[in-house]
């Protein structure tokens, strides 16, 4: 039989870089005890003032069909949340999806096909390759540098366009390096895209959850707004992931011309969770706070136990719920480190490599586990790279 394209473009695009956490959760159904820091899951509950919310709706009657663009309560709240950032905003600046993924998705699908290329910073998170090839262009990956924090560079990005490349696939703040843009930098990566006319697709599902400094999106720089679409969703900023509910925001003419997109992809979401979402977009909730706090503190305890051996390089965060720990001392690539980790010491981390050719000699360790099994997780991945060899020194790393 035959198959379309699109599958074989995203045959090894999917669950194969999640080969570790697909036998972490093997090995805890059989009975091993796995402490695993691999998939960024917030490890608190949403506010019961949103499930009630979710609850009431429901049981009201609110399970019907919806429309494309999104259901009025919501559109109407987004409408409110972005206005504060650039006035001009309107309802038909807004579209809603059923979480980041899927607008990533269709937004991407309205951008660029076989021929174009995306650039992408690398590392990258895991999906995106994936979103890209998905569409039949190419992918780009501009190097995020570790002795840069993984701060995009516009030189670099500057030196990495081609001919074909017609957008930008941005993620501030990174997943999965925390880093953080600021306003200058926002505005230089800028720049280079509107001298070289590039769109700027942002994925700012990290927004609410910066330790230090303020959010500075390419949507809030008025030259950018017309090239800029911003994706984003409730799942990290108010602890829901299961519920997918996100959205893009953009120019009024690509909205339009996306909604047919959209529609014949899905047909709208599911009313009960919109109003959820309007509530949790329209109030004053301390989730992200609550959350902010306890990674910001988790980071800083795997920065205390890990910074000082001879063999691991931590690098604090700027944002989010993952650190990355640079392995290559120890001998091996992240992907071995991370595979004979679990199989010996039973910690379950992400291999860098699944992140990009960038991160590939790094592990990525979730902070979304309470401080003593993180305390755990981290004294066990010290003890294997000792038991490696690698780290008799002791080097301080600065």
């Amino acid at each position: 039989m035959r198959y379309a394209s699109i599958t074989d473009r995203l045959a090894h695009l999917g669950s194969g870089k999640w080969t570790v956490h697909l036998k972490a959760r093997e090995m805890m159904a059989a009975g091993t005890s796995v402490i695993e820091l691999t998939i960024g899951e917030p490890d608190i509950m949403p506010d019961t003032a949103l499930l009630d919310e979710a609850n009431r709706s429901m049981r009201e009657g609110r399970i019907r069909y919806s429309n494309g663009r999104g259901e009025p309560k919501i559109v109407s709240a987004l409408t409110e949340k972005y206005r504060k950032r650039q006035p001009g905003v309107t309802e038909r600046n807004i579209l809603c999806f059923p979480g980041t993924q899927t607008a990533l998705f269709a937004v991407m699908l309205g951008l660029v096909e076989g021929g174009d290329a995306v650039l992408v910073p690398d590392p990258l998170y895991a999906t995106y390759e994936g979103v890209v090839a998905a569409t039949g262009a190419s992918m780009v990956p501009v190097p995020l540098r570790p002795e840069q924090g993984f701060h995009l560079q516009a030189e670099d990005l500057e030196q990495a366009i081609t001919p074909d490349c017609r957008v930008l696939l941005l993620n501030n703040p990174h997943n999965p390096t925390g880093a953080t843009l600021s306003k200058d930098e926002v505005a230089a990566i800028g720049e280079v895209c509107r001298r070289h006319d590039l769109w700027i697709v942002c994925d700012e599902v990290y927004e609410k959850l910066i330790f230090d400094g303020e959010f500075v999106s390419p949507f809030d720089i008025l030259e950018l707004q017309e090239r800029t679409i911003a994706v984003s969703s409730i799942s990290k900023s108010h602890a829901a992931p299961g519920f997918r509910s996100g959205w893009a925001v953009g120019p009024e003419e690509f909205c339009d011309r996306l909604l047919s997109v959209s529609e014949t992809m899905l047909f709208g979401g599911q009313p009960f969770i919109a109003d959820m979402t309007a509530m949790a977009v329209s109030g004053n909730f301390d989730t992200a706070e609550r959350m902010r706090e306890s990674y910001q503190r988790r980071a800083g305890l795997v920065m205390d136990h890990l910074g000082g051996h001879g063999a691991l390089r931590p690098m604090m965060p700027e944002a989010g719920m993952f650190l990355l720990v640079d392995v290559r001392e120890t001998g091996l690539d992240g992907e071995t480190f991370a595979t004979r980790l679990l199989d010996e010491k039973h910690v379950a981390v992400m291999p860098g490599a699944s992140f990009g050719d960038q991160a590939a000699g790094f592990i990525r360790l979730s902070l979304t586990v309470a401080d003593e099994k993180l305390l755990e997780a981290a004294d066990r991945i010290a003890a294997f790279a000792d038991e490696l060899g690698a780290g008799a020194g002791n080097k301080k790393w600065a």
